[in-house]
Formats: structure tokens, sequence, C-alpha cells
């Protein structure tokens, strides 16, 4: 029986990394490392979510099991702790920007798990500025970026799963908008051996960005050297396509301790995105009566250039009439010269 289980769970492993070099050569991801920060569209995307997670230096993939797993991991829903699990999540970024992010999972019994989810990023109003008039025109302007997507994740066997993520996105800048669309594919195996559990994720393979809208019509002359034609003639810019930041993700995670009574867990997670090089996140969760948690983490080691680094957190995780759960959980995140950035959520499960 023993040997039956262990080959079954070797099995399982093999399917699990062919179905990830399946999709890294499907999506051509190169292995080596180049630097292209700031040639892709909705950089906004890759703002991580979730003061649990964070506070773990984002060291993630393999451990969510809650409702920012439509972020982090798709197939985490899969394995939610109770029928319904929501989660509202709230980041002051830098440059007094905010990121807020909605999601609600839905056990659907033997048929999977559905969860919806919304990611807004929005900021001050701006004046206008123009050339002639550089101090400002006295009239303001807005920009801001979202996301909202649909998720689909079924445990495939006990110790094996598979979630999807589809979701629109836009950005928007004065009178311009662009659109996309984009797939986050992600993968958990949970293994027998203390808690050691490997997890996976692909995010926002999709559609070009490209900016539209009547800010870029303009009137011009179609040549200045021909005297008396029309110099009014009606034009419209056209602006570059951009790709959205593709990501992959690799972690494991590991129970330290698991008790009765406290409970602690150390994670690391590898990380490929399309516009930067390859680094690291690691982090680590003690948790105390299953009602106070602890975390710290690093973000980005061996990337280049960064700022981010030390990340700290907790979070209260309370009990009511037995079927119900309350969570609040806050993350601090050292930004270097953008100072810091502070994070919190509220959760709620039936």
């Amino acid at each position: 029986m023993y040997m039956k289980k262990y080959f079954q769970g070797v099995m399982n492993m093999k399917k699990m990394m062919i179905f990830v070099l399946g999709l890294l050569l499907v999506l051509n991801l190169p292995i080596y490392g180049v630097t292209k920060v700031g040639t892709t569209a909705a950089p906004f995307l890759v703002i991580d979510v979730g003061p649990r997670a964070t506070a773990m230096g984002s060291a993630y993939v393999s451990i969510v099991r809650d409702a920012t797993a439509m972020y982090w991991n798709p197939a985490g829903i899969a394995r939610l702790n109770n029928n319904i699990e929501a989660t509202f999540c709230n980041t002051k970024w830098i440059a007094d920007i905010a990121l807020n992010y909605a999601g609600v999972a839905f056990r659907l019994g033997n048929l999977g798990t559905l969860g919806v989810n919304a990611t807004l990023l929005t900021m001050d109003e701006m004046e206008r500025t123009t050339v002639s008039q550089p101090d400002g025109t006295g009239e303001y302007f807005d920009a801001g970026s979202s996301a909202f997507g649909l998720s689909y994740a079924r445990n495939l066997t006990d110790r094996f799963a598979l979630g999807l993520n589809a979701k629109y996105i836009n950005e928007r800048i004065y009178h311009c908008n662009a659109n996309g669309f984009a797939l986050d594919v992600g993968a958990l195996y949970a293994t027998s051996f203390h808690g050691l559990t490997l997890g996976m994720n692909i995010s926002n393979y999709g559609t070009k960005m490209q900016l539209d809208g009547r800010d870029l019509l303009v009137q011009v002359d179609v040549n200045q050297q021909i005297a008396g034609n029309n110099p009014q003639i009606n034009a419209k810019l056209e602006t570059d396509q951009y790709d959205l930041p593709l990501m992959f993700r690799f972690g494991l995670s590991m129970d330290l301790i698991k008790g009765k009574f406290n409970n602690l867990v150390i994670a690391a997670d590898a990380l490929h995105p399309s516009d930067d090089v390859e680094y690291v996140n690691v982090g680590a969760e003690y948790t105390l009566f299953n009602i106070l948690s602890l975390r710290a983490g690093y973000k980005q080691l061996f990337a280049q250039d960064t700022e981010q680094g030390l990340t700290l957190g907790g979070g209260i995780h309370y009990n009511v009439f037995g079927t119900s759960a309350f969570s609040f959980d806050y993350s601090y995140i050292n930004f270097g010269v953008f100072q810091t950035v502070s994070m919190f959520s509220i959760g709620l499960s039936f």
C-alpha cells in the first residue's frame, strides 16, 4: 500500500512537471535574463495583492488557498477551507496611488470552484499643462487601470489541482483607453512529505494593448512647403502596441512545525518576468492557536536595481459560530527610496 501511494505521488509530480514544461514551450519563454523594464503595458497587473502574501515576501504561489488565489495561482481556489470565501484588499502604493482588489470564490461541489475578481488602480486628478501653458490650463484629468476576472479551478486528485483565470484589462488616461484580454494558468501539487507543496502559475498571457481615443485626433498641414493648401487636415495619431507583463512563478512551501497550537510554514518562489531578470522571493509565517499570525519575508533577491526588500506583517483569524470566519491582515513593505508601502485586507468565509 505504501509503495503504491509512493509511485502515485511520483507519477503526479511527473505530470505536473510535464505540464509546466509544455506551457513554457508554448509560451516560448526565454531561459536567459533580459532587462526590459518599462516596455510592457498594464504594469499594475504585477503589483502583488493581499497582505498575507506580501508580508511573506510574496512567496505565495504554493500556499494560497483563499480568494486572492485568483491573482497568485487560480488553482488555489480549489483548496478553499469553506464553501464561500471573500476578501477585500487595499494597498497604499507609491506616489499616492491606491490599488484595490476584491474577490469572491464559490465551491460548486464535485464540479469545482468558481470565482470572480476585480483589481482597480486609481490616483488623484492632475492639472493639464501644455507647451504654451506650462503652469496649467485650469483643466484637470485623471488616469487609472482596471482588470476584471473570472476563475475556475478543480481538484483532479486529492493532491493535484489546476486553475484558470480569464480577465479583461483596461487602462485609461484623459480621453484615451487601451483594452486587452489575458489568461492566468496555475497548478498545485501537495506531496506527502511534511506538508511540502509545489505551485506554479503563468499570468498575463494575452493580447497586446494600444491606446486609442479622441485625444489622438489632430489637425495637420500635410505639406508646409505648398502655399495655399489646407493647413487643418483632420488626422489621427497611432500609438505603438505593447505586450502584457507576462510572469512565470514556481514555488514550494513546507510545514516546519505542524501542531495543535502552533504552526510554522516557510516558502520560496522563483519568478521569471518577461520584462526583467529572474529573482527569488522568500518568506515565513508563524501561527499561534490558529488565531494570531506573524509573518516576515524578503522580496526580489538577486534582482537588479530593486528597491524592494524586507517585508513584515501579521493577521488575526477568528471563527464565528463555528462555521463562519473573519480575518484581518496587514503588511509592511520596505520600498527603498520610495519609503514604505502598507496593505490591509478583510476576509470573510462561510
